[in-house]
């Protein structure tokens, strides 16, 4: 059974993508393989002015991918890494059982698309 808002999220997606002008992208999942999320974002001094995702998974899936880009927006980068997937869980009122990857999924894209990747990049940011 789904929550009021997770249902909400489920029947009318904010953001949904791609999203032209990111200036990030956070891949989490396998395309092709299975559930998979890609969220975008464009970021302008820190701080998250549009975010947009989407997803190859469940409805619960949709839901996780939608509240995170309306809770991302207008929040610093800072404050996005620290959003988790028991966060996300929490906000939509949990998820049925078996679909707690679904905001595992969304919560590493968004680590994915703002951690540093490696020595060779100047850049605190994974750019698109």
């Amino acid at each position: 059974m789904y929550s009021d808002l997770a249902q909400a999220h489920i029947s009318n997606p904010r953001n949904p993508g791609p999203m032209e002008g990111a200036t990030h992208q956070g891949v989490a999942g396998t395309p092709g393989e299975g559930p998979y999320m890609i969220l975008w974002f464009e970021v302008c001094a820190g701080v998250i002015r549009r975010a947009a995702f989407a997803t190859y998974g469940c409805a619960a899936a949709t839901a996780a991918g939608s509240i995170t880009t309306a809770l991302l927006t207008g929040r610093t980068v800072e404050q996005a890494l620290r959003l988790t997937a028991a966060d996300i869980d929490l906000v939509l009122g949990g998820l049925p059982e078996g679909k707690e990857h679904c905001p595992r999924l969304a919560a590493e894209a968004v680590r994915n698309a703002f951690e540093k990747k490696g020595e060779e990049e100047d850049d605190r940011f994974t750019a698109v």
